[in-house]
């Protein structure tokens, strides 16, 4: 019987390491994949200490366009196949659009949407044969327009709107689809972004480690959304209530005093 295991990518930080001790701690054996391989080795060792069953690590940068083939040709050298693909990985940075290198906002699509796709649809026969699940990290930011980080906002919302029809296409077939939309969470995403400190206080309050909690309760839950916090849970239905217009310029203010 070919072994089952669950493919986290991002996980050499943040969100996406969290969910790999989550993932691992409730007996799931893992495959981890990130740019850097030195921390992906520290936190196979790590797990395989705490659970036992060494994760498969595969080093690679999800912009490269044969970064998929590669991560299902590592797969494949294994043996193994997945029950669960988690993506997490994903980046965004902070300014307008129009003034950042125009190679670096479209590596955030490479990453955070084609990426994310084509894994998404490249192992899905696979999560429907040992009837799994799929976990893809939206954001708060899906819900709304995004001036200052336009493309990041942007990938959220795609992210937000492939998981939900995905989760339509695949339920029939016994697979559990969630997305999670967390808020700002201090990690080393704002480091990369270029976001400013001391702005987003308020709403920091769901650590990495509860976000991942959740989301893998929500999964096995077979819930459709997962919005780490009370703050964050309010967004989606208090947007009802405004004109697209009013959000866009109350977005736009906030983002600048981010900086």
């Amino acid at each position: 019987m070919t072994e089952r295991v669950t493919l986290i990518t991002g996980a050499s930080a943040g969100i996406g390491t969290e969910l790999a001790r989550v993932f691992a701690a409730n007996g799931h054996r893992l495959a981890l994949t990130a740019r850097r391989a030195d921390r992906l080795e520290a936190l196979a060792n790590e797990l395989s200490a705490k659970c036992g069953k060494k994760p498969i690590v595969i080093a690679c940068d999800l912009q490269d366009n044969d970064a998929g083939e590669r991560i299902a040709a590592a797969l494949a050298a294994e043996g193994v196949e997945l029950d669960h693909l988690v993506n997490n990985a994903g980046f965004g940075v902070f300014g307008d659009a129009i003034e950042r290198d125009r190679d670096e906002q479209v590596g955030i699509v490479d990453v955070n949407v084609r990426a994310l796709t084509d894994l998404s649809l490249r192992f899905a026969d696979q999560l429907i044969r040992n009837k799994g699940g799929l976990l893809n990290v939206g954001s708060v930011a899906g819900f709304l327009p995004g001036p200052g980080m336009a493309v990041y906002y942007a990938s959220k919302a795609y992210v937000i709107s492939l998981t939900e029809a995905l989760r339509a296409e695949l339920a029939p077939r016994g697979v559990r689809v969630t997305v999670l939309c967390p808020g700002p969470v201090p990690t080393e995403f704002q480091a990369r972004a270029g976001v400013g400190s001391g702005h987003d206080t308020a709403l920091l309050n769901v650590s990495a480690t509860e976000v991942a909690r959740e989301a893998y309760r929500g999964l096995m839950a077979n819930k459709r959304a997962v919005l780490p916090g009370l703050g964050i849970k309010i967004v989606p239905f208090a947007l009802r209530f405004f004109p697209r217009g009013f959000i866009l310029s109350a977005t736009s203010r906030f983002q600048r005093q981010r900086h």
